[in-house]
């Protein structure tokens, strides 16, 4: 069983930053890889950013310059900074892990999702 803890969402006005932590806890045994996606109202859920356990990132056109991939591997943590916040950017923001449980299945997890809200 391996669970996703995120916290860090709010409301905040354009121009505006918040960041994301997601921690990660239970059967892991090693991490593939780390990553947050978004899903707006109305919308399918859409990768935002991802990073690999050798720290290769990966960002979503729309927020290249803008919002930052970072990870704890001690404490199985990513973060995501985000900053110059637009109205388009309101979502509820997944945090999602690829991993290989103790007995070497290569699995993904979700979390429960924060809402990010850009509105003045």
């Amino acid at each position: 069983q391996v669970h996703l803890v995120e916290s860090g969402g709010g409301l905040v006005q354009p121009g505006g930053s918040l960041r994301l932590s997601c921690a990660a806890s239970g059967s892991i045994f090693s991490i593939y890889a780390m990553g947050w996606y978004r899903q707006a109202p109305g919308k399918q859920r859409v990768l935002v950013a991802t990073i690999t356990s050798g720290g290769s990132t990966n960002y979503a056109d729309s927020v290249k310059g803008r919002f930052t991939i970072s990870r704890d591997s001690a404490k199985n943590t990513v973060y995501l900074q985000m900053n110059s916040l637009k109205p388009e950017d309101t979502a509820v923001y997944y945090c999602n892990l690829g991993y290989y449980s103790d007995s070497y299945d290569y699995l993904t997890a979700w979390g429960q999702g924060t809402q990010v809200t850009v509105s003045s």
